[in-house]
């Protein structure tokens, strides 16, 4: 925090993902309500703002390795910016339809394919590798205290203006960001000279597949985030449907419910360092999702009223906790296992694995909720969520304490028996001792 141009990444991060948090709760709302969308259209909404991670999510990793991030991401942000605006403007000529809808879907998960790209490959240029865990956790602070508040904010938008008004909060949140970007002052590197000119871009995306794939653990984690991606895509596709359609909630309940599970996420953000200093980088991998996941039962079990919201919210908190612990661990591990050149493609490999699968999961559980009924669609999605740690648990991370770094063995300390000498106990934001990401 020390680091100025730090801070306006966090900042930006900090109104990006508020405005993004507060579209969660108003973009099915009106589809549901403004619109009277039945399920599976709400399904299709999800999955279209998904579907960029599948059409161009690996050629986005091998144009920004071509590019300057910083560039692209302000780009992005005003992309999104425009697209989102739209929405009230349509509104107010009465003439917003689903299919207009789909379209801001699909616009806004391209940019935000290039922009999260651009930004997991950024922030190793601004803090040095020993400090990334402690990087990535304040961003995951600030996303998680944007889940906490966006919703509630949500909520409350759309009740006092409408759901289609409440999406300008998401455009502003994408200008802000482009102008606190716009302050870091830090030169950025440029891309590295291509040592082979002319290469076509079959052969860089090809070099970033096949990092991942050589590596073992990345091919593990990949796939254990792939299937917990597809579950949550059920989950965002279904939950606006079962909260207001079954449990009964007004927009601004919606809101605090979502607020209300989003406070796990946010205590897993402030206790991820802790935790992967304690336990163990590997470790924390593997317990953040064994532990939390038995508690996506709630959900299916929410009822009608007051406790069937409190199911719901509480099922999600603890989940989120899991979630968000196990997103710093791996997420840091990446950036300090790959190369600098690499980073881009590397990052936009996992993210077409990782994240693929998310309009896959939105379509089956719009398509679930049509067909049996939201509680259903809820009752795989936490069947599925409980499968998670498998690949996990069958890997050679279960006997690992701490993850190798690039000088490290692929599978360095797998055979580990003992756990080496922690960093001091008071000291939470530091990483675990062996070389990470």
């Amino acid at each position: 925090m020390r680091l100025r141009d730090f801070r306006m990444l966090l900042a930006g991060a900090a109104t990006g993902q508020l405005g993004a948090q507060v579209t969660l709760v108003a973009l099915p709302l009106v589809a549901v309500l403004e619109l009277d969308a039945p399920a599976f259209q709400v399904g299709l909404l999800t999955a279209a703002e998904t579907a960029a991670f599948l059409v161009v999510g690996l050629p986005a990793g091998a144009l920004t390795d071509r590019m300057r991030k910083r560039t692209l991401m302000i780009r992005a942000d005003l992309v999104r910016a425009v697209a989102m605006a739209s929405i009230p403007v349509a509104a107010l000529a009465h003439v917003l339809t689903m299919a207009q809808l789909y379209a801001v879907a699909l616009v806004t998960g391209v940019a935000t394919v290039f922009f999260d790209v651009a930004h997991q490959s950024y922030l190793p240029q601004i803090l040095p590798r020993d400090q990334l865990v402690a990087g990535n956790g304040a961003l995951e602070t600030v996303r998680s205290t944007a889940q906490v508040t966006g919703p509630g904010v949500g909520g409350g938008l759309v009740q006092l203006v409408g759901a289609h008004f409440a999406v300008i909060a998401d455009a502003l949140g994408y200008v802000l960001s482009a102008l606190f970007l716009l302050r870091i002052k830090q030169p950025e590197e440029g891309p590295e000279p291509d040592p082979a000119p002319g290469r076509s871009l079959r052969k860089e995306i090809g070099e970033g597949v096949r990092f991942v794939f050589g590596h073992p653990l990345l091919r593990v984690i990949a796939l254990t985030t792939g299937l917990a991606n597809f579950c949550t895509a059920v989950l965002m596709a279904t939950q606006t449907v079962h909260l207001v359609r079954v449990v009964g909630l007004e927009p601004g309940g919606l809101g605090l419910v979502l607020s209300a599970s989003a406070v796990g996420g946010l205590l897993g953000a402030l206790c991820a360092g802790r935790l992967a200093a304690r336990l163990g980088q590997a470790r924390v991998i593997l317990l953040s999702v064994l532990v939390t996941g038995p508690f996506a039962l709630l959900w299916p079990l929410s009822g009608p009223g007051l406790p069937g919201a409190a199911l719901f919210a509480a099922g999600s908190a603890v989940v989120s906790f899991g979630a968000v612990v196990y997103n710093i661990a791996q997420v840091s591990f990446r950036q300090g296992l790959c190369p600098p050149r690499l980073l881009g493609r590397m990052n936009a490999t996992l993210r077409f694995l990782m994240w693929g699968t998310l309009p896959l999961g939105a379509l089956l559980g719009g398509a679930l909720a049509q067909s049996y009924g939201s509680r259903t669609a809820l009752a795989w999605c936490a069947v599925g969520i409980l499968a998670v740690p498998l690949p996990l648990l069958l890997s050679p991370l279960r006997r690992m304490r701490d993850l190798p770094g690039p000088e490290d063995g692929v599978l360095a300390g797998a055979a580990e028996e003992t756990p080496r000498e922690n960093t001091s106990a008071d000291d939470g934001e530091r990483p675990a001792p062996a070389p990470i990401g």
